[in-house]
Protein backbone atom coordinates (compact mmCIF):
# COMPACT_ATOMS: atom_id res chain seq x y z
CA UNK A 1 0.00 0.00 0.00
CA UNK A 2 1.33 3.39 -0.91
CA UNK A 3 1.37 6.27 1.50
CA UNK A 4 -1.12 8.70 -0.04
CA UNK A 5 -4.94 8.78 -0.04
CA UNK A 6 -7.01 7.61 -2.94
CA UNK A 7 -8.62 10.03 -5.31
CA UNK A 8 -11.87 8.27 -6.25
CA UNK A 9 -11.06 8.66 -9.92
CA UNK A 10 -11.62 12.38 -10.39
CA UNK A 11 -8.28 13.42 -8.94
CA UNK A 12 -6.31 10.25 -9.56
CA UNK A 13 -2.79 10.37 -10.88
CA UNK A 14 -1.04 7.52 -12.66
CA UNK A 15 0.12 4.71 -10.42
CA UNK A 16 3.84 5.06 -9.69
CA UNK A 17 4.41 1.52 -10.92
CA UNK A 18 1.87 1.71 -13.72
CA UNK A 19 4.42 1.04 -16.46
CA UNK A 20 5.29 -2.33 -14.97
CA UNK A 21 1.64 -3.33 -14.52
CA UNK A 22 0.82 -2.11 -17.99
CA UNK A 23 3.64 -4.17 -19.49
CA UNK A 24 2.50 -7.28 -17.62
CA UNK A 25 -1.11 -6.93 -18.77
CA UNK A 26 -0.04 -6.29 -22.36
CA UNK A 27 2.14 -9.37 -22.28
CA UNK A 28 -0.68 -11.48 -20.85
CA UNK A 29 -3.18 -10.37 -23.50
CA UNK A 30 -0.66 -10.96 -26.26
CA UNK A 31 -0.53 -14.62 -25.22
CA UNK A 32 -4.29 -14.90 -24.82
CA UNK A 33 -4.12 -15.05 -21.03
CA UNK A 34 -7.34 -14.19 -19.20
CA UNK A 35 -6.55 -14.48 -15.51
CA UNK A 36 -8.92 -13.34 -12.75
CA UNK A 37 -7.21 -9.99 -12.25
CA UNK A 38 -7.36 -9.11 -15.93
CA UNK A 39 -11.01 -10.10 -16.15
CA UNK A 40 -11.84 -8.04 -13.09
CA UNK A 41 -9.98 -5.06 -14.51
CA UNK A 42 -11.82 -5.30 -17.81
CA UNK A 43 -15.11 -5.66 -15.97
CA UNK A 44 -14.43 -2.53 -13.91
CA UNK A 45 -13.50 -0.60 -17.06
CA UNK A 46 -16.72 -1.69 -18.77
CA UNK A 47 -18.71 -0.71 -15.67
CA UNK A 48 -16.96 2.67 -15.58
CA UNK A 49 -17.75 3.34 -19.25
CA UNK A 50 -21.32 2.16 -18.75
CA UNK A 51 -21.76 4.34 -15.64
CA UNK A 52 -20.35 7.39 -17.43
CA UNK A 53 -22.71 6.87 -20.35
CA UNK A 54 -25.65 6.51 -17.96
CA UNK A 55 -24.72 9.77 -16.23
CA UNK A 56 -24.41 11.55 -19.56
CA UNK A 57 -27.77 10.25 -20.72
CA UNK A 58 -29.33 11.31 -17.42
CA UNK A 59 -28.04 14.87 -17.72
CA UNK A 60 -29.39 15.06 -21.28
CA UNK A 61 -32.94 14.18 -20.27
CA UNK A 62 -35.37 17.10 -20.77
CA UNK A 63 -36.53 16.97 -17.16
CA UNK A 64 -33.00 17.06 -15.69
CA UNK A 65 -32.64 20.90 -15.63
CA UNK A 66 -36.04 21.17 -13.95
CA UNK A 67 -35.02 18.61 -11.36
CA UNK A 68 -31.84 20.53 -10.56
CA UNK A 69 -33.72 23.82 -10.29
CA UNK A 70 -36.33 22.21 -8.04
CA UNK A 71 -33.62 20.79 -5.78
CA UNK A 72 -31.98 24.21 -5.56
CA UNK A 73 -35.28 25.89 -4.72
CA UNK A 74 -35.98 23.24 -2.08
CA UNK A 75 -32.55 23.83 -0.53
CA UNK A 76 -33.04 27.60 -0.48
CA UNK A 77 -36.52 27.17 0.98
CA UNK A 78 -35.21 24.92 3.75
CA UNK A 79 -32.44 27.36 4.58
CA UNK A 80 -34.90 30.27 4.66
CA UNK A 81 -37.29 28.39 6.94
CA UNK A 82 -34.51 27.42 9.34
CA UNK A 83 -33.21 31.00 9.44
CA UNK A 84 -36.72 32.30 10.16
CA UNK A 85 -37.11 29.73 12.92
CA UNK A 86 -33.75 30.76 14.40
CA UNK A 87 -34.54 34.48 14.23
CA UNK A 88 -37.99 34.01 15.76
CA UNK A 89 -36.49 32.48 18.92
CA UNK A 90 -34.07 35.35 19.54
CA UNK A 91 -35.06 38.15 21.93
CA UNK A 92 -33.70 40.93 19.73
CA UNK A 93 -34.49 43.70 22.19
CA UNK A 94 -32.56 41.96 24.95
CA UNK A 95 -29.63 41.31 22.62
CA UNK A 96 -29.36 44.97 21.64
CA UNK A 97 -29.73 46.13 25.23
CA UNK A 98 -27.00 43.74 26.42
CA UNK A 99 -24.67 45.09 23.73
CA UNK A 100 -25.41 48.70 24.72
CA UNK A 101 -24.69 47.92 28.36
CA UNK A 102 -21.31 46.31 27.69
CA UNK A 103 -18.15 48.40 28.10
CA UNK A 104 -16.70 49.33 24.73
CA UNK A 105 -13.25 47.78 25.40
CA UNK A 106 -14.85 44.45 26.35
CA UNK A 107 -17.08 44.51 23.26
CA UNK A 108 -14.13 45.35 20.99
CA UNK A 109 -12.05 42.52 22.49
CA UNK A 110 -14.95 40.11 22.03
CA UNK A 111 -15.34 41.10 18.37
CA UNK A 112 -11.59 40.64 17.80
CA UNK A 113 -11.61 37.18 19.37
CA UNK A 114 -14.69 36.18 17.35
CA UNK A 115 -13.04 37.31 14.11
CA UNK A 116 -9.88 35.36 14.99
CA UNK A 117 -11.92 32.23 15.76
CA UNK A 118 -13.89 32.36 12.50
CA UNK A 119 -10.72 32.95 10.48
CA UNK A 120 -9.02 30.03 12.20
CA UNK A 121 -11.95 27.69 11.60
CA UNK A 122 -11.98 28.78 7.94
CA UNK A 123 -8.56 27.09 7.69
CA UNK A 124 -9.95 23.68 8.70
CA UNK A 125 -10.87 22.73 5.13
CA UNK A 126 -7.33 23.51 4.01
CA UNK A 127 -6.38 20.30 5.80
CA UNK A 128 -9.04 18.56 3.70
CA UNK A 129 -7.49 20.11 0.60
CA UNK A 130 -4.12 18.68 1.60
CA UNK A 131 -5.77 15.29 2.13
CA UNK A 132 -7.76 15.16 -1.14
CA UNK A 133 -5.25 17.20 -3.20
CA UNK A 134 -7.91 19.22 -4.95
CA UNK A 135 -6.76 22.54 -6.37
CA UNK A 136 -9.32 25.11 -5.25
CA UNK A 137 -7.62 28.30 -4.17
CA UNK A 138 -7.04 29.10 -0.52
CA UNK A 139 -9.39 32.10 -0.46
CA UNK A 140 -12.23 30.13 -2.03
CA UNK A 141 -11.78 27.21 0.38
CA UNK A 142 -11.77 29.56 3.37
CA UNK A 143 -14.90 31.33 2.11
CA UNK A 144 -16.78 28.03 1.73
CA UNK A 145 -15.66 26.93 5.20
CA UNK A 146 -16.68 30.24 6.78
CA UNK A 147 -20.15 30.13 5.22
CA UNK A 148 -20.76 26.51 6.19
CA UNK A 149 -19.43 26.98 9.74
CA UNK A 150 -21.56 30.06 10.39
CA UNK A 151 -24.73 28.40 9.13
CA UNK A 152 -23.76 25.29 11.07
CA UNK A 153 -23.66 27.34 14.28
CA UNK A 154 -27.06 28.89 13.66
CA UNK A 155 -29.22 26.25 11.96
CA UNK A 156 -27.50 22.93 12.63
CA UNK A 157 -24.80 20.74 11.13
CA UNK A 158 -26.93 18.81 8.64
CA UNK A 159 -27.82 21.87 6.57
CA UNK A 160 -25.00 24.18 7.66
CA UNK A 161 -21.83 22.16 8.08
CA UNK A 162 -22.75 19.49 5.52
CA UNK A 163 -25.39 20.90 3.18
CA UNK A 164 -23.63 24.15 2.39
CA UNK A 165 -20.31 22.43 1.79
CA UNK A 166 -21.85 19.97 -0.66
CA UNK A 167 -23.76 22.75 -2.38
CA UNK A 168 -20.84 25.16 -2.80
CA UNK A 169 -18.05 22.66 -3.43
CA UNK A 170 -20.12 20.86 -6.07
CA UNK A 171 -20.84 24.20 -7.75
CA UNK A 172 -17.10 24.81 -7.76
CA UNK A 173 -16.39 21.52 -9.54
CA UNK A 174 -15.53 19.03 -6.80
CA UNK A 175 -17.12 15.60 -6.89
CA UNK A 176 -19.14 13.99 -4.14
CA UNK A 177 -16.40 11.63 -2.93
CA UNK A 178 -13.92 14.48 -2.55
CA UNK A 179 -16.46 16.65 -0.69
CA UNK A 180 -17.26 13.79 1.67
CA UNK A 181 -13.60 13.42 2.61
CA UNK A 182 -13.26 17.18 3.15
CA UNK A 183 -16.31 17.25 5.44
CA UNK A 184 -15.09 14.20 7.36
CA UNK A 185 -11.63 15.66 7.88
CA UNK A 186 -13.03 19.01 9.06
CA UNK A 187 -15.37 17.35 11.56
CA UNK A 188 -12.54 15.12 12.79
CA UNK A 189 -10.30 18.16 13.28
CA UNK A 190 -12.95 19.98 15.31
CA UNK A 191 -13.65 17.12 17.70
CA UNK A 192 -10.03 16.02 18.09
CA UNK A 193 -9.22 19.34 19.72
CA UNK A 194 -12.40 19.18 21.77
CA UNK A 195 -11.47 15.80 23.23
CA UNK A 196 -7.95 16.84 24.12
CA UNK A 197 -8.96 20.17 25.66
CA UNK A 198 -11.96 18.80 27.56
CA UNK A 199 -9.95 15.83 28.80
CA UNK A 200 -7.18 18.07 30.11
CA UNK A 201 -9.59 20.42 31.90
CA UNK A 202 -11.73 17.65 33.36
CA UNK A 203 -8.65 15.87 34.70
CA UNK A 204 -6.40 18.73 35.82
CA UNK A 205 -8.85 21.55 36.55
CA UNK A 206 -12.26 20.02 37.32
CA UNK A 207 -15.05 22.56 37.64
CA UNK A 208 -16.34 23.37 41.12
CA UNK A 209 -19.95 22.20 40.93
CA UNK A 210 -22.78 24.06 42.68
CA UNK A 211 -22.95 23.11 46.38
CA UNK A 212 -26.58 21.96 46.16
CA UNK A 213 -25.60 19.26 43.67
CA UNK A 214 -23.89 17.25 46.45
CA UNK A 215 -21.68 15.31 44.07
CA UNK A 216 -17.97 15.16 43.44
CA UNK A 217 -15.84 15.64 40.34
CA UNK A 218 -14.46 12.10 40.20
CA UNK A 219 -16.69 11.21 37.26
CA UNK A 220 -15.40 14.20 35.28
CA UNK A 221 -11.82 13.28 36.09
CA UNK A 222 -12.30 9.71 34.86
CA UNK A 223 -13.96 11.06 31.69
CA UNK A 224 -11.04 13.46 31.24
CA UNK A 225 -8.51 10.66 31.53
CA UNK A 226 -10.40 8.63 28.94
CA UNK A 227 -10.57 11.57 26.51
CA UNK A 228 -6.84 12.23 26.83
CA UNK A 229 -6.10 8.54 26.26
CA UNK A 230 -8.18 8.59 23.05
CA UNK A 231 -6.41 11.74 21.83
CA UNK A 232 -2.94 10.40 22.54
CA UNK A 233 -3.90 7.07 20.99
CA UNK A 234 -4.88 8.87 17.79
CA UNK A 235 -1.54 10.68 17.60
CA UNK A 236 0.32 7.43 18.33
CA UNK A 237 -1.61 5.62 15.58
CA UNK A 238 -0.78 8.43 13.15
CA UNK A 239 2.88 8.22 14.15
CA UNK A 240 3.04 4.45 13.63
CA UNK A 241 0.65 4.03 10.67
CA UNK A 242 0.00 7.54 9.40
CA UNK A 243 -0.57 8.65 5.80
CA UNK A 244 -2.26 5.38 4.85
CA UNK A 245 -5.71 4.50 3.58
CA UNK A 246 -7.64 1.34 4.44
CA UNK A 247 -10.87 0.17 2.87
CA UNK A 248 -13.39 -1.53 5.14
CA UNK A 249 -16.85 -2.57 3.91
CA UNK A 250 -16.85 0.05 1.19
CA UNK A 251 -15.65 2.84 3.51
CA UNK A 252 -12.35 4.64 3.22
CA UNK A 253 -10.42 4.94 6.49
CA UNK A 254 -7.54 7.39 6.45
CA UNK A 255 -4.93 8.17 9.09
CA UNK A 256 -3.00 11.37 8.35
CA UNK A 257 0.71 11.80 9.09
CA UNK A 258 1.43 12.53 12.74
CA UNK A 259 2.43 16.09 11.96
CA UNK A 260 -0.96 16.72 10.38
CA UNK A 261 -2.65 15.15 13.42
CA UNK A 262 -0.75 17.55 15.69
CA UNK A 263 -1.81 20.48 13.50
CA UNK A 264 -5.43 19.30 13.67
CA UNK A 265 -5.41 19.17 17.45
CA UNK A 266 -3.53 22.47 17.81
CA UNK A 267 -5.82 24.61 15.66
CA UNK A 268 -8.94 22.97 17.07
CA UNK A 269 -7.84 23.56 20.69
CA UNK A 270 -7.00 27.14 19.82
CA UNK A 271 -10.39 27.67 18.18
CA UNK A 272 -12.32 26.37 21.20
CA UNK A 273 -10.13 28.55 23.42
CA UNK A 274 -10.92 31.65 21.35
CA UNK A 275 -14.65 30.92 21.58
CA UNK A 276 -14.44 30.76 25.37
CA UNK A 277 -12.37 33.94 25.34
CA UNK A 278 -15.29 35.81 23.77
CA UNK A 279 -17.57 34.93 26.71
CA UNK A 280 -14.82 35.54 29.26
CA UNK A 281 -14.20 39.14 28.15
CA UNK A 282 -17.95 39.80 27.91
CA UNK A 283 -18.19 38.64 31.54
CA UNK A 284 -15.51 41.29 32.17
CA UNK A 285 -13.16 38.61 33.52
CA UNK A 286 -15.10 38.12 36.73
CA UNK A 287 -14.69 34.34 36.53
CA UNK A 288 -11.53 32.26 35.96
CA UNK A 289 -11.00 31.63 32.26
CA UNK A 290 -10.58 27.81 32.65
CA UNK A 291 -14.01 27.63 34.28
CA UNK A 292 -15.63 29.50 31.39
CA UNK A 293 -13.86 27.24 28.89
CA UNK A 294 -15.00 24.10 30.72
CA UNK A 295 -18.64 25.22 30.78
CA UNK A 296 -18.46 26.17 27.09
CA UNK A 297 -17.27 22.65 26.24
CA UNK A 298 -20.05 21.10 28.33
CA UNK A 299 -22.64 23.38 26.71
CA UNK A 300 -21.39 22.55 23.21
CA UNK A 301 -21.78 18.80 23.68
CA UNK A 302 -25.19 19.29 25.34
CA UNK A 303 -26.43 21.17 22.28
CA UNK A 304 -25.16 18.41 19.98
CA UNK A 305 -26.76 15.65 22.05
CA UNK A 306 -30.14 17.41 22.22
CA UNK A 307 -30.06 18.39 18.50
CA UNK A 308 -31.09 21.99 19.21
CA UNK A 309 -30.07 24.43 16.42
CA UNK A 310 -27.50 26.88 17.79
CA UNK A 311 -28.07 25.32 21.21
CA UNK A 312 -30.79 27.90 21.83
CA UNK A 313 -31.80 27.70 25.46
CA UNK A 314 -29.60 24.67 26.13
CA UNK A 315 -26.36 26.66 26.04
CA UNK A 316 -27.72 29.33 28.38
CA UNK A 317 -29.21 26.72 30.73
CA UNK A 318 -25.84 24.97 31.09
CA UNK A 319 -24.07 28.22 31.96
CA UNK A 320 -26.72 29.22 34.47
CA UNK A 321 -26.72 25.76 36.08
CA UNK A 322 -22.94 25.59 36.44
CA UNK A 323 -22.01 29.23 37.03
CA UNK A 324 -25.21 30.86 38.29
CA UNK A 325 -24.13 30.42 41.95
CA UNK A 326 -20.95 32.43 41.32
CA UNK A 327 -22.16 35.40 39.28
CA UNK A 328 -25.44 37.25 38.96
CA UNK A 329 -27.85 35.70 36.48
CA UNK A 330 -28.67 39.03 34.70
CA UNK A 331 -24.98 39.69 34.04
CA UNK A 332 -24.43 36.11 32.91
CA UNK A 333 -27.37 36.24 30.50
CA UNK A 334 -26.25 39.63 29.18
CA UNK A 335 -22.80 38.19 28.38
CA UNK A 336 -24.32 35.14 26.67
CA UNK A 337 -26.65 37.32 24.60
CA UNK A 338 -23.66 39.44 23.62
CA UNK A 339 -21.82 36.27 22.69
CA UNK A 340 -24.66 35.22 20.39
CA UNK A 341 -24.68 38.63 18.77
CA UNK A 342 -20.92 38.76 18.23
CA UNK A 343 -20.21 35.13 17.38
CA UNK A 344 -23.47 33.98 15.73
CA UNK A 345 -25.66 36.79 14.41
CA UNK A 346 -23.01 39.18 13.06
CA UNK A 347 -21.07 36.48 11.16
CA UNK A 348 -24.38 35.00 9.92
CA UNK A 349 -25.26 38.27 8.17
CA UNK A 350 -21.84 38.37 6.52
CA UNK A 351 -22.03 34.68 5.57
CA UNK A 352 -25.49 35.09 4.02
CA UNK A 353 -24.25 37.90 1.75
CA UNK A 354 -21.09 35.95 0.90
CA UNK A 355 -23.13 32.86 0.08
CA UNK A 356 -25.41 34.78 -2.30
CA UNK A 357 -22.34 36.30 -3.96
CA UNK A 358 -20.73 32.88 -4.40
CA UNK A 359 -23.94 31.45 -5.86
CA UNK A 360 -24.16 34.33 -8.33
CA UNK A 361 -20.49 34.00 -9.35
CA UNK A 362 -20.17 30.22 -9.10
CA UNK A 363 -19.26 29.69 -12.76
CA UNK A 364 -16.61 32.39 -12.70
CA UNK A 365 -15.15 31.09 -9.44
CA UNK A 366 -15.11 27.57 -10.88
CA UNK A 367 -13.09 28.73 -13.88
CA UNK A 368 -10.61 30.44 -11.58
CA UNK A 369 -10.40 27.41 -9.32
CA UNK A 370 -8.64 25.22 -11.91
CA UNK A 371 -10.12 22.01 -10.55
CA UNK A 372 -8.17 19.17 -12.08
CA UNK A 373 -5.58 16.51 -11.52
CA UNK A 374 -2.85 16.95 -8.94
CA UNK A 375 0.78 16.87 -10.11
CA UNK A 376 1.59 13.42 -11.45
CA UNK A 377 4.81 13.41 -9.47
CA UNK A 378 2.78 12.87 -6.28
CA UNK A 379 2.28 9.15 -5.77
CA UNK A 380 -1.15 7.80 -5.01
CA UNK A 381 -2.44 4.87 -3.05
CA UNK A 382 -1.94 1.45 -4.53
CA UNK A 383 -4.62 -1.17 -4.51
CA UNK A 384 -4.82 -3.07 -1.22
Amino acid sequence: MNTHPARSGDLAAPHPHGHRHGHAHAHAHAHGAHDGHGAATGHRQRLGRHGGAERRRLSQRPWWPWLRRSASLLFFGLVGWLLWRYARNIAWGEVMQSLRDLPRPALAAAVGLAVASHLLYACFDLIGRRYTRHTLRTGIVMAVTFVSYTFNLCIGSLVGGVGFRYRLYSRLGLKTGVITRIVSMSMLTNWLGYKLLAGFLFLVHPLALPPEWKMGNHGLQWAGAALIAVSLGYVLACWKMGDHVWHWRGHELYLPPWRMAVVQMTISCLNWSLMAGVIWVLLQRQLPYPDVLTVLLVGAIAGVVLHVPAGLGVFEAVFIALLGHRIGEPQLLAALLGYRAVYYIGPLMIAALLYLLMEARARKLKRRAHVGRPPSSQPQESAP
